[in-house]
């Protein structure tokens, strides 16, 4: 990317010493705890942390400071990962717009990028960098879980619109985002992946209905969604009819790569969506009065290692996949190693904890809402696609193993063997 005067590309000192400057002068010292996504707030204030979210993104935008990597038509800097990773080091220990990141910008934004229509990335690009725009996924559904290609939810072409109804759910943010990327069928005559296409909607519109689902530690930040007559322009789809696959190939692929993606700004040593790092391992141990115990000490250390061996691999997977040398598909070896390491690290925590992870104060520090943590903490390996179904793609895909049996391929998805409830 370039700068607008001169057209050389700004060089990664300058950039620091500018974004330096912008996030000392006008940003506010994060709560440890919203960083961490372990803040579960009112609907009032989750609003007004959402509200806040958006004039973050929007004064970033201003900045100069928005979509470091997307190119410059598009409203964004046009500059390198390398970039990125400085943004995201200047920001760590600072407020920044959390919720905005995941699903907005990866993998929606990411998807429009690849896949989107030239009017489709000049419309809605530009709007999600500066805030206007938050996006989710409207791609799971209750019969379905995890396979994507089994979708229910029924598109039907009318004259140059279509018609969605279905069900989509676990959706992220659902309850105060703007548009979604939605996965319909609009073929039953073909096998099941040849059937698809993706759309893309304005959530806040007559035939959606929202309902929150709350969670056990609880949040609502999953939805359910009931879409009824919902008119999509043929103008808001996204790729070619019955091509949706492909979409969702590369929509995969950046829910695998997710934290790896140059398109987040998320600030270095912040763990979103997680509860535990190797800084807070230690601080578990402190409060738990455990930093001299050996036991403990090897815990944190197990800790650390795994997210080192983690950040390296996921560096190894980006540069190798970005240099040709590795398949998309191996982005699913990052998915499963994130997952249990999320889910041992969270173990750990718990661990760490002793009994106060069973009963705890609100004033116990780093050792309260532990046993919420574990007990919430195979969320990491379905969120995104389950850990099983990247296994899968590892076997088959990457190391070329033969296929496991499916009893509806090959035949019309009209055909398919489906449960009774997915049926009905």
């Amino acid at each position: 990317m370039t700068t607008q005067d001169t057209g050389e590309v700004e060089d990664l000192d300058g950039f620091r010493q500018r974004a330096r400057a912008f996030v000392r002068v006008n940003l506010r010292p994060a709560d440890p705890a919203v960083v961490s996504a372990r803040l579960m707030l009112p609907e009032e204030e989750t609003l007004a942390a959402v509200a806040r979210e958006r004039e973050l993104q929007r004064m970033l935008f201003d900045a100069g400071l928005a979509g470091i990597c997307v190119p410059r038509e598009y409203g964004g800097q046009g500059l390198t990962p390398d970039h990125q990773q400085v943004l995201n080091s200047e920001l760590a220990g600072y407020e920044y717009p959390m919720r905005l990141q995941i699903p907005t910008f990866v993998p929606c934004a990411a998807v429009l990028f690849d896949r989107g229509t030239e009017e489709q990335k000049q419309r809605h690009l530009p709007a999600i960098l500066k805030g206007d725009e938050l996006w989710v996924q409207f791609l799971s559904e209750p019969s379905g879980g995890s396979d994507m290609a089994g979708a229910l939810t029924n598109a039907v072409r009318d004259g140059d619109e279509w018609v969605l109804n279905g069900s989509k759910l676990w959706t992220t943010n659902a309850s105060w985002s703007d548009w979604a990327l939605c996965l319909a069928r609009t073929n039953w005559d073909v096998p099941k992946h040849r059937g698809l296409t993706v759309f893309m909607l304005p959530i806040r519109q007559p035939g959606i209905e929202i309902r929150p689902i709350e969670m056990l530690n609880g949040s609502k930040e999953f939805c359910q969604e009931f879409l009824t007559d919902v008119r999509v322009p043929d103008s808001h789809r996204v790729g070619d009819v019955d091509d949706g696959w492909s979409v969702c190939i590369r929509w995969m692929f950046h829910e695998r790569m997710l934290f790896n993606s140059p398109l987040l700004t998320i600030p270095a040593g912040a763990a979103p969506g997680s509860v535990v790092s190797p800084t807070s391992m230690r601080d578990i141990a402190r409060d738990a009065a455990r930093l001299q115990d050996p036991a403990a000490r090897d815990l944190v250390g197990e800790a650390y290692m795994l997210t080192v061996a983690k950040g390296e691999l996921e560096r190894r997977l980006r540069e190798g996949i970005a240099a040709g040398v590795l398949s998309d598909q191996a982005a699913a070896i990052g998915r499963v190693f994130g997952a249990l390491v999320s889910t041992r690290t969270t173990d750990i925590a718990f661990e760490l904890a002793g009994d106060t992870g069973v009963a705890w104060a609100n004033d116990d520090g780093t050792l309260a809402n532990r046993g919420t943590d574990f007990l919430m903490r195979q969320a990491g390996c379905i969120g995104g696609g389950t850990a099983e179904m990247a296994r899968n793609v590892i076997s088959e895909r990457v190391l070329g193993m033969p296929r496991e049996p499916a009893a509806d391929r090959g035949i019309a998805f009209r055909d398919a063997p489906r449960s009774h409830s997915a049926r009905t």
